[in-house]
């Protein structure tokens, strides 16, 4: 197995992937929540875009998948999603390994994500990687979510320049 940037090539396997990892949760989202969720291979592919996605991938198969989105100090955890088939394997915490090394390399200074409160798989996962929960209550096409954020350091933060390794 092993992790990579994705490509406009792996829109369809990202958007596969993200469908085959919360249709289990279909009924406890909105369906306008449920479909900002699981986006089509267009919206992943223009989500590219904006900002770096990787996925985990076994031969030609993708597995599962992380995006993310530089704001600054804090970067944004877009969406994860790993294949019912593939969980129990480490995956999702390797991609979440991932997304934080980028965010030290960018200078950020800390992580943030948005969950909904019946995903208690992925929201272990989280606190157990260092996130905790913060106060923010939000709503995702009337899905509710609440916000969790992970700091990364107490140094103060820079931006690499183009020159540097990351």
């Amino acid at each position: 197995m092993q992790i990579q940037r994705a490509s406009a090539s792996d829109a369809e396997q990202i958007a596969g992937v993200l469908l085959a990892a919360f249709r289990e949760f279909e009924p406890l989202y909105t369906s306008a929540g449920f479909r900002a969720t699981t986006p089509p291979p267009s919206e992943i592919a223009r989500r590219l875009a904006e900002g770096p996605t990787w996925i985990a991938k076994e031969q030609e198969t993708v597995l599962g998948t992380v995006s993310a989105l530089d704001r600054g100090e804090e970067v944004y955890i877009r969406s994860m999603a790993v294949l019912p088939s593939a969980r129990g394997r480490g995956l999702a915490s390797q991609l979440l390994t991932v997304v934080h090394a980028y965010a030290v390399s960018q200078g950020a200074r800390r992580l943030s994500l948005t969950t909904t409160p019946f995903l208690m798989a992925a929201i272990r996962l989280y606190e157990r990687t260092g996130f905790k929960r913060t106060s923010d209550v939000l709503d995702l096409h009337g899905t509710p979510l609440f916000a969790m954020t992970k700091q990364l350091c107490n140094i103060p933060s820079r931006r690499l320049t183009s020159a540097e390794p990351v």
